[in-house]
C-alpha cells in the first residue's frame, strides 16, 4: 500500500513521504538499478532512458524523460551519499537546450522500514522559484505512483 504524503515550506522545498509494501532492500534498489529505475522513473505515459547510473559516492547519473509527444527532456547530477538500503543524497540538474544546465537542487532520500513495508521521504532543496517545485512535486508524485506498481504494491490516496 501506498499512502503519499506532501509538505513544502518557505524554503523552496519539496517533500513527498510514500509507504511501500515492500522490504527497504528492495524499494533502494528500484532507485540505483538502472533496469529497475527505466521500469517507472517520469511522470505518467512517459519513457525513462539511463545513459549513466553510477550509484556511489561522487559517481554520475543521467537520463531522459522521453514524453508522449516525443519530446526530450534530460537531467543529470552526481551521488553524494550512498548508504544502502537506507539513504541516497544527489545533486539533480535539467540540462537546456543550449547545453546549459538549470539551478541545481539537491534530493535526499531515506528509506525506512515501517508496518511489513518501507517509508521512503523525499525531500528535494534548493528550488529557484514556487513554479518549479510545483513542477517537480507533480512529477514526482506519478513517478512514485508508478514505482508503486513497479514494486507491486496497491496505492492509497491518503494525503497529509
Amino acid at each position: 500500500m501506498t499512502n503519499p504524503e506532501t509538505a513544502t515550506d518557505n524554503s523552496h522545498d519539496l517533500v513527498l513521504v510514500r509507504r511501500f509494501d515492500a522490504p527497504c532492500d528492495l524499494v533502494f534498489r528500484a532507485w540505483t538499478d538502472p533496469k529497475a529505475l527505466a521500469q517507472w522513473c517520469g511522470p505518467h505515459g512517459f519513457k525513462a532512458v539511463g545513459d549513466r547510473l553510477e550509484a556511489w559516492p561522487g559517481g554520475r547519473h543521467r537520463a531522459c524523460l522521453i514524453a508522449p509527444d516525443g519530446e526530450e527532456h534530460w537531467v543529470g547530477g552526481k551521488y553524494l551519499e550512498v548508504e544502502p538500503p537506507h539513504r541516497l543524497v544527489f545533486t539533480h540538474a535539467w540540462e537546456t537546450g543550449t547545453g546549459e544546465t538549470s539551478p541545481e537542487t539537491i534530493v535526499t532520500i531515506t528509506f525506512r522500514e515501517s508496518d511489513a513495508g518501507t517509508e521512503m521521504t523525499f525531500r528535494q532543496s534548493g528550488f529557484a522559484s514556487a513554479s518549479s517545485l510545483e513542477g517537480h512535486e507533480s512529477g514526482w508524485s506519478q513517478s512514485f505512483d508508478r514505482l508503486s506498481s513497479f514494486l507491486g504494491t496497491s496505492e492509497g490516496t491518503n494525503h497529509a
